[in-house]
C-alpha cells in the first residue's frame, strides 16, 4: 500500500504535449483536484507544433530531467512518441498510442487512459443499445484508444472508416481476435445499421465547425460520442441532438482519462466529480457563446 501521507506531502509537475492545446481544460482538472486532495500540483501547457522525431525526444529528456511527475500527450504525437519512451505498459504497447507518459525512477513508461476514459464513459450507451454494433470515424491515435474500449465493452461489431484506409487496416489487424470489425470505405457504409458512432478524429474542433458525419445519416435510432470536447456541443453532436439521437459529449472522455492518468502520475485517485466541476467551469468561460446546445 502507498504511505498516503507521504505522497500528500510531495509536490508534483505534470504537464501536456501536443498542438494546438491553448484550449486544453487539463490544467484545471488536474490543479483542481490535486487541491481538493490537500495536493500540491502544477500542470503545464507544453504547445510545440510541427516537432520532429528529434524535437519530441528533447521534450522528453525535458521532462525525464526536470522532475516531472508526468506529462499527458495528446495529437498529433499519440503514436510518434511510442518509440521514444523506456517501457510501455501492455495496452499502450498492442495499441501503439500513449496518451500518459509517467516518470518513474528516470524512466520514461507509456499508458493509454484515453481507452480506460473512454470505456468508463461510453459504457452505460453500449449497455442500453444491446451491445450492436458501432461506427468509429478516425483511425488515429484517440480513434485507436476508442476501438480498444468498444472491443473490451463487447460490442457486437465495429465498421472503421478513415481517410486513410490502411491505417485503418492497421487498427483493425491489431484488435483482439475474435470481435467482428470491418474496415468500410465510407461513413455512409460504417453507419449502414449501427446503433452507435463515435468521431475519433479533429473535425468539429474549433476553429473547425465542419462534421464527420453527414447530417441525414443520423437519427433517433442512434447514439453519438464525440471526442472533441472544444466545443462541447460540436457541429456533429447538435445535429445528432435535433435529431433525436442520444449524445456523449467529449466531456466525459476527458475528465475519465485525466482521472486515470492523475492516478498513474500521483498514486492518488482524485475526484471526478471535482475533475468534472473543474471541466465545466474552464468550458463555460472559454465558450460561453459556442458551447450551448
Amino acid at each position: 500500500m502507498p504511505d498516503i501521507s507521504a505522497l500528500k506531502a510531495r509536490k508534483f509537475l505534470t504537464g501536456l504535449i501536443g498542438a494546438p492545446i491553448a484550449h486544453s481544460a487539463s490544467p484545471a482538472m488536474h490543479e483542481y483536484a490535486a487541491a481538493a486532495l490537500g495536493v500540491r500540483c502544477h500542470y503545464q501547457l507544453i504547445e510545440v507544433a510541427g516537432a520532429d522525431r528529434q524535437g519530441l525526444s528533447t521534450l522528453l529528456e525535458g521532462v525525464r530531467r526536470l522532475g516531472f511527475a508526468g506529462v499527458n500527450v495528446t495529437y498529433p504525437y499519440k503514436e510518434a512518441v511510442v518509440d521514444l519512451l523506456d517501457e510501455l505498459a501492455p495496452k499502450a504497447a498492442v495499441m501503439a498510442a500513449v496518451n500518459t507518459v509517467v516518470v518513474r525512477d528516470g524512466r520514461l513508461i507509456g499508458h493509454n487512459t484515453d481507452t480506460t476514459g473512454f470505456e468508463r464513459a461510453a459504457a452505460p450507451l453500449v449497455a442500453q443499445s444491446g451491445r450492436g454494433v458501432v461506427a468509429l470515424i478516425g483511425a488515429g491515435g484517440v480513434g485507436k484508444a476508442i476501438a480498444f474500449a468498444l472491443a473490451n465493452l463487447d460490442v457486437a461489431g465495429l465498421r472503421i472508416f478513415d481517410t486513410q484506409r490502411a491505417r485503418a487496416e492497421k487498427l483493425a489487424s491489431l484488435l483482439p481476435a475474435g470481435k467482428t470489425i470491418t474496415v468500410v470505405d465510407s461513413v455512409e457504409q460504417a453507419l449502414y445499421g449501427a446503433v452507435g458512432v463515435v468521431n475519433g478524429t479533429p473535425i468539429g474542433m474549433l476553429p473547425n465547425r465542419s462534421t464527420p458525419v453527414p447530417d441525414p445519416l443520423l437519427h433517433a435510432g442512434l447514439w453519438v460520442a464525440d471526442a472533441v470536447y472544444s466545443p462541447l456541443w460540436t457541429p456533429l453532436l447538435k445535429a445528432a441532438k435535433a435529431r433525436g439521437a442520444r449524445v456523449l459529449l467529449g466531456r466525459e472522455l476527458a475528465v475519465y482519462q485525466a482521472a486515470d492518468a492523475f492516478e498513474l502520475f500521483t498514486g492518488l485517485a482524485p475526484s471526478t466529480e471535482v475533475m468534472g466541476a473543474a471541466f465545466d467551469n474552464h468550458m463555460a468561460e472559454r465558450y460561453p457563446a459556442v458551447d450551448a446546445a
